[in-house]
């Protein structure tokens, strides 16, 4: 007799995120939906690759807050010569290992851990192009850009994107980060930063 009160696996929440441009258009890849995971939307990663067209080719990228990988593997997608992605929840993370897995991809590199942590440390190298679309109320992303010029991650002239609750101008950034472009989509203001170059005394 059939135990009509067993219990079955629940199945893991699967959502898709599309690839906009390069090499892997259009492709659409599964990721573990963790709750409160908000991948950047399609129309607000299109505006901002359009802004970095010309810098994403060859650029050593960062994600410390990966998520679905949307924007680690567009840039990837478009010619990023070398991305580094952080994330802390392990299903999260497989899944994006599978999507690398997938497009054959030899030029990333996925680390389990919280962002805070692991850039609390010395850069191996710098970075190019950093993406910061961490959780919204956690307070993560001015500890994050404070460590990013701490500890070496960035380049003399890096790019950095943000996104957040607060409009750009209420954050409180590096001084000689210029806000090159800004926009909003709803609730989320989303800005790129260029880090300018600091004069030596």
């Amino acid at each position: 007799m059939t135990n009509r009160s067993a219990r079955k696996t629940p199945l893991a929440p699967v959502s898709q995120v599309r690839i906009i441009g390069g090499e892997w258009r259009s492709r659409r890849l599964s990721f573990f939906a963790a709750d409160g995971l908000r991948p950047t939307p399609d129309r607000v990663r299109e505006t901002l690759f359009n802004w970095l067209a010309p810098y994403v080719p060859g650029a050593r990228v960062l994600d410390p807050f990966a998520g679905s990988g949307a924007l680690y593997l567009e840039a990837l997608s478009r010619g990023a010569r070398q991305a580094l992605a952080l994330e802390l929840n392990p299903a999260t993370l497989s899944s994006l290992r599978q999507q690398l897995s997938v497009l054959h991809c030899t030029r990333a590199q996925l680390v389990q851990a919280d962002a805070l942590q692991y850039l609390a440390q010395p850069a191996p190298e710098p970075f190019d192009l950093v993406f910061l679309d961490p959780p919204f109320h956690a307070q993560l992303l001015e500890p994050c850009c404070q460590l990013l010029e701490s500890y070496g991650w960035l380049s003399p002239r890096a790019w950095i994107y943000t996104e957040s609750e607060l409009a750009p101008q209420q954050l409180q950034l590096p001084s000689h980060w210029r806000n090159h472009r800004e926009k909003k989509a709803g609730q989320v203001h989303y800005a790129l930063w260029q880090r300018e170059v600091l004069a030596h005394t």
